[in-house]
């Protein structure tokens, strides 16, 4: 049985090729242009083992059979190279006399020349460096009488020099095949898999790969089959640990890749695996410099300067695994110590030197100086190698411990997603705390991750109220005050929150005497003028923090992520009239921080560039971004962010018209606010994007009605708290669902406290929609076109389509019409009521469209009948005219054709009520 049939195929994956036929499309290109002439005698397709040759060689194969050319296929091997035409002979007519070698090949030449069918025989040639001189020597005499055209791969490095007479002049193509880059690993894995794969799971395919195709393909199986690779309903992510040699054919293919090592060699390979990086001194004291030339020439590691050091590692990422996996443990160990001897001599003082003795006498012996791991873990914790912190840490004796050592491994476990474990450390450590300072910091850590992690700003609340009595200096009363602000904006309540950060965000952070509470605190303080609508003072406060946190990053070894600084700075910069701005910043600093384990930063990343990819209209990369945050919070226990990207999720799905999808997404968001309501002290407040799910999910199944009375309680509840922005953003739908003159004066009155230009812009587009101003619409298109809000001006556009047909107006409605398309197409296959005004043809009345609706969400006549309280007689005659007015004649072409038509309840535009 093959590997591939012993894998759990999940339904819908691509198995028929190793991958798909990604990133090589150029060369395919040059085969299907040189094979027709017959000047080009034959194409070399050169790469290192696993990029892809013989796959590419095999599909240009394909292509030349589908054209109708004679195909062949050879495999040059060692044992092959030891017979003459041993590769070959199956090409060879029967019943040729070879004795005569010259009367032989010509008599070949003629027999292979009378069965060709298009004039030449297209001939795959693997491994053409092993094939033996005499194959050699016939194929280019095929070649030049024009019988063969060669497809040859060549493994990079390999000598040719016995076989240039196939390699050489013009009529011969060379092409190099490089590994997969990172996109294209990508993009490879998501045509194979038939889904959505997570950035960071992409990335870790790549670093483990190396972008190599082969590999590439066993890890994907191997991960399949471990369940290490699983699909959450939007996207496929890799859990956390796990091997990562993927299957036994992969284990087969390095072990033979590596198996050509000397002893000498071998040594040198295993001391970088458990040690790389290496210096070339360290490296010559296990190994002669020949033999190190020797492993560089194979390919088997590469030699870098840093500084005025020579530095070794390994070529590739999976050696180091396999190499691990083969070493005795007692072999191991020995390595690691003589290594430490090693540093030790020459005093170990390099910054990672303390670090690595720590790591590598934990490994060998089982324990260390504790000292030397609590100092290995700060340099890891600086560097952000949380599972190295955890792993340090956990090595040292319960007695040896300090509050501060119990803080970092808390932080560390939080980072990681165990952020239950680090909750019993910290209510542990707090007991242990014996200043105000300690006290403040275990109190700091805990809240933070009830805040932002477990989704229990009660619970933080809670918790500074039961230590303030203990502390007493002005400083501890300042961080409390902060926390405090903290949970409040968490909640949904800015004015609160704020009061109490800016008294603690008073001091400037260099005479603050908590650094990192003062730089949490400025992280929230940022979002929560956000959330006033002060987007302006929002930019100028978190540029000026950002500096002042990558400064901090630098200085100490506690600091958060500067990332995280940015996060809530995107969302003000799209709500400032700077959409395309924050989306570039943003994604760029999550492809800074794919390579890191700052999975706690990058969660929130995803979180707000999903709302803005919202706001901009784009609900298919909105809700890729909303799955993102989803698998990064599932993954790691963060209650509130996962609720939080649900409920986008669930409006994403819907406006794309995926009601299965959305539906799922609610239905896991429900669950969650059960649980949290049988958890004392959990947060169950009605959250903007948690009614957006459902509102929109309402408008999927056609009741829109409904869908504004969902918004509407929430954008009440986001008045109480001083939410300004989701209040907006709340009412604006309200307006694009029919509810325009519901909205408009609360819109400008929200406009007037705030200085966000999306907030004005806003205002004046449901004042617009509610007169059916089509002038004042089409200026408001312009303007959320400009600010980057594709679908806002699409939809104004619409509106004043509808206006201007109203008026009488044909030529001009028509020009909006072409305007709300072209600018519907930027919105990646969105269907909102809005984009329908945009549709010609009779207006249907309120009474007309309500039924409408029913009956294209599936609702039968009698359950329509029930609901509106009509007869089914009546009914029937309603939909009987809305057949006649949008062209159609049966229910399942009634929903394309309303596309999301106009709410029943006065929408703009509609006709009058019957």
């Amino acid at each position: 049985m093959s590997d591939d049939e012993t894998v759990q195929k999940p339904s819908g994956i691509s198995w028929n090729r190793p991958f798909p036929f990604i990133g090589r499309k150029s060369a395919m290109d040059l085969f299907r242009e040189v094979l027709p002439d017959h000047h080009v005698k034959g194409i070399l397709i050169h790469g290192l083992s696993g990029v892809g040759k013989t796959r590419l060689a095999q599909e240009c194969l394909e292509r030349a059979k589908s054209a109708g050319f004679d195909t062949a296929m050879a495999v040059a091997t060692h044992a092959a190279a030891a017979v003459p035409l041993g590769a070959i002979a199956h090409i060879i007519p029967r019943g040729i006399d070879l004795t005569d070698p010259v009367a032989g090949f010509h008599a070949i030449e003629a027999g292979i020349g009378r069965r060709n069918r298009k004039g030449r025989l297209v001939l795959l040639v693997d491994d053409l460096h092993l094939l033996d001189s005499t194959s050699v020597m016939l194929l280019r005499q095929l070649m030049d009488s024009g019988n063969v055209f060669l497809l040859g791969t060549v493994r990079s490095g390999e000598p040719l020099s016995s076989h240039s007479a196939l390699c050489q002049g013009d009529c011969i193509r060379r092409l190099d095949i490089a590994a997969f880059t990172e996109k294209q690993v990508a993009a490879v894995l998501e045509a194979a898999l038939q889904g959505s794969v997570a950035r960071h799971t992409a990335h870790q395919f790549y670093a483990i790969s190396g972008g190599n195709a082969l590999y590439l393909r066993e890890l994907t199986l191997g991960a399949l089959r471990s369940d290490a690779l699983r699909h959450d309903g939007e996207v496929w992510h890799l859990t956390r640990g796990g091997s990562r040699l993927g299957t036994p054919r992969l284990r087969e293919l390095i072990a033979a890749r590596l198996g050509q090592a000397t002893p000498r060699g071998t040594a040198v390979l295993e001391l970088l695996a458990l040690c790389e990086p290496v210096s070339l001194a360290d490296a010559r004291a296990v190994a002669a410099m020949e033999d190190l030339a020797e492993l560089e020439r194979w390919g088997y590691m590469r030699t870098t300067r840093e500084g005025k050091r020579q530095i070794l590692r390994l070529e590739h990422p999976l050696y180091g695994e396999m190499i691990r996996a083969g070493s005795p443990t007692l072999r191991q160990h020995d390595v690691l110590l003589q290594q430490i001897a090693r540093i030790e001599a020459r005093g170990a003082r390099r910054q990672d030197d303390l670090r690595n003795i720590a790591s590598w006498r934990l490994s060998a012996t089982g324990t260390a100086d504790p000292r030397l791991l609590v100092q290995a873990a700060t340099l890891a914790r600086h560097s952000r190698d949380y599972p190295q912190v955890i792993r340090l840490l956990e090595a040292v004796p319960e007695r040896e411990h300090t509050v501060e050592s119990w803080l970092s491994l808390s932080s560390a476990l939080i980072e990681t997603g165990q952020s239950k474990r680090a909750g019993d450390i910290l209510n542990r450590t707090l007991s242990l705390a014996a200043t105000d300072r300690e006290k403040l910091a275990v109190v700091d850590s805990w809240s933070a991750n009830m805040i932002w992690g477990m989704g229990s700003s009660a619970k933080a609340l809670q918790l500074t109220a039961a230590v303030r009595e203990q502390l007493t200096s002005p400083e501890a009363s300042d961080v409390l005050a902060a926390i405090d602000g903290s949970a409040h904006v968490a909640q949904g309540s800015p004015v609160a929150g704020l009061r109490l950060l800016d008294e603690f965000l008073r001091c400037d952070a260099a005479a603050a005497n908590d650094l990192d509470a003062w730089l949490k605190g400025a992280v929230v303080k940022t979002w929560a003028l956000q959330m006033l609508g002060r987007t302006q003072e929002a930019v100028t406060w978190a540029k000026r923090t950002v500096e002042i946190h990558e400064r901090a990053a630098r200085e100490t070894t506690t600091a958060p992520d500067p990332a995280l600084q940015k996060a809530p700075l995107l969302l003000a910069l799209a709500e400032g009239g700077h959409l395309p701005e924050a989306r570039a910043s943003g994604e760029r600093q999550f492809a800074e921080l794919i390579r890191s384990d700052s999975d706690f930063t990058r969660m929130w990343l995803a979180y707000f560039l999903a709302v803005i990819e919202w706001l901009a209209g784009r609900a298919a990369s909105s809700r890729r971004w909303y799955a993102e945050c989803a698998a990064l919070a599932r993954s790691h226990h963060r209650a509130r962010p996962l609720r939080e990207a649900l409920g986008g999720l669930s409006a994403a799905a819907s406006v794309l018209g995926d009601s299965a999808s959305a539906e799922a997404a609610l239905a896991e968001l429900r669950t969650m606010e059960e649980a949290g309501r049988e958890a004392d002290g959990v947060d169950c407040w009605d959250a903007p994007s948690r009614a957006l799910g459902h509102a929109w999910q309402l408008v999927l199944a056609g009741h829109l009605t409904r869908a504004r009375d969902v918004l509407g309680a929430a954008a009440r509840a986001a008045r109480a708290g001083g939410d300004l922005s989701a209040e907006g953003m709340l009412l604006t739908d309200i307006a694009r669902l029919g509810g325009a003159g519901q909205a408009e004066n609360r819109l400008r009155e929200i406009a007037d406290q705030c200085d966000a230009a999306l907030a004005r812009t806003r205002a004046a587009f449901a004042s617009a929609l509610a007169a059916e101003d089509a002038p004042a619409l089409l200026s408001v298109s312009e303007q959320f076109e400009d600010m980057g809000y594709e679908l806002l001006a699409a939809e104004a556009a619409a509106g004043a389509a509808a206006a201007f047909r109203g008026d009488g107006r044909p030529r001009q409605a028509t020009a909006a019409s072409l305007r709300c398309t072209r600018l519907a197409d930027a919105c990646q296959g969105i269907s909102t009521p809005g984009l329908a005004l945009a549709q010609g043809g009779a207006p249907l009345t309120r009474r007309e469209a309500e039924v409408a609706w029913l009956a294209a969400a599936g609702e039968t006549t009698q359950h329509i009948a029930e609901k509106l309280t009509l007869s089914t007689r009546t009914v029937s005659n309603h939909l009987g005219r809305v057949y006649d007015k949008l062209g159609v004649s049966s229910r399942r072409d009634l929903r394309s054709a309303l596309a999301h038509r106009p709410d029943p309840d006065q929408p703009p535009g509609a006709g009058r009520e019957e």
